[in-house]
């Protein structure tokens, strides 16, 4: 068992869109990740995915719908729903899948 210092883990990488792994819980993957812009729509077919924004916001895009998270916040992305993470800003976050 260890602790995990987010803001520590943060600062060892710059780089966008490269998560990385800090952690597993119950065979789920726990990664960090910068980024900045849209990422590519796709979806999950096996799990669900938690984002939980360390600082910034972004929007999580839906067919339908755009939700904004902010510092603080985190949003669960059921499997199989189509979505698109976008920040304007950079931002930093992290999430499980």
């Amino acid at each position: 068992m260890e602790k995990v210092n987010l803001a520590e883990k943060l600062s060892l990488f710059k780089e966008q869109w490269n998560p990385k792994i800090v952690g597993e819980l119950n065979g789920q993957l726990v990664k960090l990740v910068r980024f900045k812009g849209p990422f590519a729509w796709h979806h999950h077919d096996h799990e669900d995915e938690l984002f939980y924004v360390v600082n910034g916001t972004f929007d999580m895009e839906f067919e339908n719908e755009t939700i904004t998270i902010n510092e603080g916040e985190f949003i669960v992305v059921p499997r199989g729903v189509e979505h698109r993470p976008n920040a304007a800003q950079k931002m930093t976050g992290r999430f499980i899948n």
